[in-house]
């Protein structure tokens, strides 16, 4: 009798029950030497030098500092043919867009050229990607107008306004250097595709509601930037209106609206919008010079200052009342135009299929804003119009910027009063029209599919702008975000797992209808890292399984007893723990044991089974029989225990 039940439980365990084996050894130094490593260098930026002599070394750490120096020293005739049309392309859209957006963010005009010149020269060195085009964009000019606004006027002290937008432009370029230095650059992904577009859009309604002042030719415009004061602002002063100042724009804005809608249909006709604002401008210029608009209602720009920029670290203010108001705003505009400028580098490198190295253009951008501080500059990043159009028109390499930059020195050399007529109701409807694009429906459209709660992040940036401010409605977005990161942090996943009929798979029975639960045993998958946050979340989580399959297992078979014997812990998915998460296996098995079940854990991962092992000094959590490889082994060794014992019970008796 005694060999039929060897012989019994020997087929029962014909199944090879494989060792969970702790991981290798390493020192504390060499595990933190690899988690710094993935942290601030997972791209591994120092294995280009390995193995390399001492000169070669000196010359890829030139080229890595200074891109130029890389495609530099192979640029053709050839490539610069396709750089020249694309530079002289973009020119004709940044000198207009210049103009717009330096008015947009409360600047003289003349400052958004100055933007267009100096910053793709420094960006050209710096700088990894071919096909963005830097300059002036009009979120960063709308927040940074704004946020200086609230503490100074740009009409009655101009002067330090201007100082204020310089020192502003520093510390934005110093934010943006330094996350490219310490490898910081994951910072920003905490602005989220869905924070993101909310947030765009949000800021292309209020900057278009903004140009209502110069499409309408109101004098007296407020300076608020939600909704309901500007509608107000515009239906409080019609007596201001200007019907001559209303048709101009109402024409120019249907002329460059249909320029953009047919480069969009047929992008091999980019020129068509990318020279519909210049051809805007002069045309609308040369219209209020014949005819004298000016007397007849329609504002323009006035005399513009001829020259190069001028130099302004004399302008730059690090002390004083307004230097909190001065950090703030650099920060803010710092993020945003980087978080920008880094995504329309990636875009079209991947349409092209090269790499941008994020760090770099962190730096290139950083520095390029921190040199504009010094010229006359304000805040500037890689703008998608100007960008798609340099693409669609066929740069090749980072000189498209020299070329554009060139050109637009030759602007302020020679041409600047060629622009004192233009009026500012053309630039409003440029302004208009280079916003639109930012409004992402069919992206909004997707996200409300893929994710509700990701839309109610957007839509909370979108109405945080419109109704609040900028900044506010931002901010309220990230926080949204953040929240969300907690709840998934606080409140993980755990689900029941059963078996695939005919198979030795597992699966979530919620997902997968056909599997079957295994009786005697409730299989669970904890699916997040395990830590301080969580384990009293998961302990109680864990406790209310056993207690919901134990009322459902009596009650479908009608007894007073459940047949629940073995919990099992899937950790296939737990990636990190911590020394209050090891506490939960002994926790729980205590709980389990009075309740006569007992716990098993499968597939610990590298660091949770070298927690555990130092955890567990006595060896009650990691028992050979209570620790297995798969679940498949697990519920094989487990269901044998069971079976053998009833048999070695009547044997005894």
């Amino acid at each position: 009798m005694e060999s039929n039940l060897q012989s019994h439980c020997l087929e029962i365990n014909i199944e090879e029950v494989h060792k969970v084996v702790p991981p290798p050894h390493s020192t504390t130094f060499q595990k933190l030497k690899n988690r710094l490593k993935e942290t601030f260098f997972p791209d591994d930026p120092l294995r280009q030098f390995k193995g390399q002599p001492l000169k070669r070394k000196w010359i890829l750490g030139a080229q890595y500092v200074f891109p130029i120096l890389q495609w530099g020293p192979n640029y053709s005739l050839k490539l610069f043919k396709s750089d020249i049309v694309s530079g002289l392309t973009i020119a004709s859209l940044a000198i207009p867009q210049g103009i717009s957006y330096a008015k947009l963010a409360n600047l003289p005009p003349i400052v958004g050229l100055y933007s267009s010149f100096v910053p793709p020269l420094v960006y050209a060195a710096l700088g990894s990607s071919r096909d963005l085009a830097v300059g002036p964009v009009s979120i960063a000019s709308l927040i940074l107008g704004s946020m200086l606004r609230q503490e100074v006027s740009p009409t009655k002290d101009p002067v330090l306004f201007l100082q204020l937008a310089f020192s502003s432009t520093f510390f934005a370029g110093f934010v943006q250097a330094s996350l490219g230095i310490l490898r910081l650059g994951f910072i920003i992904d905490f602005l989220s595709k869905a924070t993101l577009i909310g947030f765009m859009a949000g800021a292309a309604i209020i900057v278009s509601l903004q140009q209502l002042k110069a499409l309408l030719g109101i004098t007296h415009f407020t300076k608020q930037m939600g909704l309901v004061p500007v509608l107000s602002s515009v239906f409080h002063n019609t007596d201001e209106w200007s019907w001559q100042t209303i048709v101009m724009g109402f024409c120019f804005l249907v002329v460059l609206l249909v320029a953009r809608h047919v480069s969009m249909k047929k992008p091999n006709l980019f020129w068509v919008s990318a020279g519909a604002p210049l051809a805007c401008v002069i045309v609308s210029t040369i219209l209020v010079f014949a005819f004298k608009a000016q007397n007849h209602g329609i504002s323009i720009i006035g005399k513009l200052q001829e020259g190069l920029n001028p130099p302004s670290w004399d302008m730059l203010h690090f002390h004083g009342s307004h230097l909190g108001l001065v950090m703030k705003t650099g920060l803010v505009t710092g993020i945003i135009s980087l978080t920008e400028g880094i995504a329309v580098g990636r875009t079209f490198a991947a349409l092209k299929g090269y790499k941008v190295d994020g760090n770099k253009e962190m730096m290139a951008i950083g520095f390029m804003n921190i040199v504009g501080s010094s010229t006359s500059c304000y805040v500037t990043t890689g703008a998608f119009s100007r960008s798609a159009v340099n693409h669609n028109a066929g740069a090749k390499t980072a000189t498209s910027n020299v070329i554009m930059a060139v050109t637009v020195m030759v602007t302020l050399l020679f041409l600047m009063p060629l622009f004192q007529y233009t009026p500012n109701v053309v630039l409003g409807a440029i302004i208009v029209t280079a916003v639109v694009g930012l409004i992402d429906l069919p992206a909004a459209y997707q996200i409300w599919k893929i994710d509700k709660f990701d839309f109610i992040v957007l839509l909370c940036a979108f109405l945080g702008v419109i109704f609040i401010s900028v900044q506010q409605g931002l901010a309220i977005a990230v926080g949204i975000s953040i929240f969300k990161i907690l709840l998934q942090v606080t409140r993980p996943k755990t689900v029941m797992l059963g078996n695939i009929p005919g198979t030795n798979i597992y699966r979530n029975l919620h997902h997968y209808k056909d599997g079957m639960k295994v009786p005697g045993f409730l299989i669970l998958s904890i699916e997040a890292p395990i830590n301080f946050a969580n384990i009293t979340y998961l302990n109680e989580r864990i406790l209310r399984w056993v207690e919901e399959y134990e009322a459902e297992d009596a009650e479908e078979d009608r007894k007073k007893h459940s047949t629940l014997r073995f919990v099992v812990l899937d950790l296939s998915a737990v990636s990190a723990i911590d020394t209050s998460g090891v506490s939960i296996f002994s926790d729980l098995k205590k709980a389990l044991e009075k309740k006569g079940l007992e716990l098993a854990l499968v597939n610990p991962v590298g660091e949770v089974m070298e927690k555990l092992q130092r955890w567990d000094e006595g060896r009650d959590i990691l028992r050979p029989d209570s620790i297995f490889l798969t679940v498949g082994e697990a519920v094989a060794s487990l269901s044998s225990a069971i079976k053998c014992q009833p048999s070695n019970q009547a044997y005894m008796d």
